[in-house]
């Protein structure tokens, strides 16, 4: 660039021709402005890309939800079809969310080490492969095989969250990310109306078949899904990432800030510089063996000083979450039984047996709607913390008339109000989750939370639905209050809000 001085004749202002050639220098530092990630999202808004990536994400989510609800259908089909004992009926449930579990853990790590991108198509091909092959199994034995492999394929959900959380601006998160969780609700209602349909004129193979449509979607559309530019950023590959927010810029017909975009979470250097700088490259094995080294290390970090009373509560808070809602859900089906041994409330009048099923649980669906409004009204407004208690205090408020039996309509009512709050508090904890960690390691830490959760999902039926099946309603209802408790103590000691707040990159960036 070439320095032009004026002489003093041109402007009389400028005593000393020294000074021109600082004010140069001074405009020349001003053309490498740096901004951040959020800064870009931020300038660019929520636009016509991000719809994309909610819609991908979205389906996702779809996915998971009806492979989910296939457990309230299938199992009792399955039981009639090859005469199951009801363990053998029950372990169809129990393998999907123990793999689930298992998933959760494992895709949080490889997310975070290898990309969100490439997870999807693992997550897409593992999915639909072992839920079109469970329509086809032939046996007992088989059908468990695979259901567990579809469990650990839908324990990949938290990456699609994450994944399009990656891609939101700060001041638009908590409502768009609320409005992604119903992308769930329209998950299950939608199961509960195909098996409605299927189930009564055709078979359980149909439904198992017709429900894994959503995940061959996920692997058809894999090539439009762009990686996550907060992923790339945090790798050192803001080249990447720049052209990520170009394409984010040109769709949304907006501009990205002027100067060069910097990370937070930038490892050193790029990693192309790096490895030109590397005298001898590392072979290709030896450069897996380090990610995995580097996988391992990032679940550890979860129990660092800094984080391992983060880690902790939100254990706490997804395990109480997943129990009460799954307690709720299961409550409501003990209690819309036809045969009452213990004398209590029946939700429902004698039906046709082929149909009560199918339209409880759609009633029972939609009661999230309204949870999922809630979570969106208070999330932006109040914050993730107090938003989730003021849930679980309408939540406890709900349950506690069900200490003693009330007449059939108030109990419908209670009930509903109930799912409605315990969904709202999923929601918001979904978003809080990802927010407080980093992104060298989200996926990781959201990963095992809610592998936590599956673990209140497992427990649930085995200590709660007992209670209800051994005429012990009060004792159920009670536990439920100490559980919904223990999540609010949960959220009261988290150490930070998070609304408003930018995603951090590493570690080192975390508030204390």
């Amino acid at each position: 660039m070439t320095l032009t001085i004026s002489s003093r004749e041109e402007d009389p202002l400028i005593e000393n021709p020294f000074l021109e050639v600082l004010i140069c220098l001074h405009q020349m530092e001003g053309e490498h402005v740096e901004y951040t990630l959020d800064d870009a999202l931020s300038a660019m808004k929520f636009g016509k890309y991000q719809l994309l990536v909610l819609a991908y994400a979205g389906l996702g989510w779809i996915s998971e939800a009806m492979e989910i609800m296939i457990l309230s259908f299938v199992g009792s089909a399955v039981k009639l079809k090859w005469k199951l004992s009801s363990s053998e009926e029950s372990l169809l449930s129990t393998v999907v969310f123990f793999g689930m579990l298992v998933g959760a853990y494992a895709w949080g790590i490889i997310s975070d080490n290898f990309g969100r991108r490439k997870c999807f198509f693992s997550i897409g091909v593992i999915t639909s492969g072992a839920g079109l092959l469970s329509a086809f199994s032939p046996n007992y034995i088989s059908l468990v095989i695979s259901r567990c492999l579809v469990g650990f394929g839908l324990g990949g959900g938290p990456v699609y969250l994450t994944w399009f959380l990656e891609f939101v601006p700060v001041s638009y998160r908590g409502t768009w990310m609320v409005l992604f969780s119903t992308f769930w609700s329209a998950g299950t209602i939608f199961e509960a109306s195909l098996a409605w349909i299927v189930m009564t004129k055709l078979n359980w193979r149909w439904l198992l078949g017709l429900s894994s449509i959503p995940s061959f979607a996920l692997l058809f559309f894999y090539g439009l899904a762009p990686e996550s530019p907060r992923y790339l950023c945090m790798k050192g590959r803001t080249t990447d990432a720049h052209r990520i927010l170009e394409k984010v810029a040109l769709v949304n017909q907006a501009k990205l800030p002027p100067g060069v975009l910097v990370s937070d979470g930038t490892i050193g250097q790029n990693e192309e510089s790096v490895s030109s700088q590397d005298p001898l490259p590392l072979s290709a094995t030896s450069n897996i063996t380090r990610k995995f080294k580097s996988a391992f290390s990032s679940f550890f970090m979860l129990f660092s000083p800094k984080l391992i009373w983060t880690t902790l509560l939100l254990w706490v808070l997804f395990f109480a979450s997943a129990f009460t809602y799954y307690g709720i859900v299961l409550l409501t089906s003990k209690l819309s039984s036809e045969e009452n041994k213990c004398g209590s409330t029946i939700l429902h009048e004698k039906t046709s047996k082929e149909n009560s099923l199918y339209l409880d649980v759609f009633i029972t669906s939609l009661a999230e709607l309204p949870g999922l409004l809630l979570s969106a009204i208070l999330v932006d407004k109040v914050g993730r913390k107090i938003s989730m208690i003021i849930m679980f205090i309408l939540a406890c408020a709900f349950l506690l008339p069900l200490v003693s039996h009330q007449s059939s309509v108030l109990t419908t009512v209670l009930l509903f109000g109930a799912r409605m709050c315990f969904t709202g508090t999923i929601t918001v904890g979904s978003i809080y989750a990802p927010e407080l960690y980093p992104t060298s390691m989200r996926n990781t830490g959201y990963g095992a939370a809610d592998g936590a959760g599956k673990i209140g999902g497992m427990v649930c039926p085995l200590v709660a639905v007992g209670l209800v099946t051994g005429c012990h309603q009060r004792a159920a209802v009670i536990l439920f209050e100490v559980i919904t408790v223990l999540a609010i103590a949960s959220v009261l000691l988290f150490p930070f809000e998070t609304k408003g707040k930018e995603l951090k990159d590493n570690v080192e960036t975390l508030e204390s």
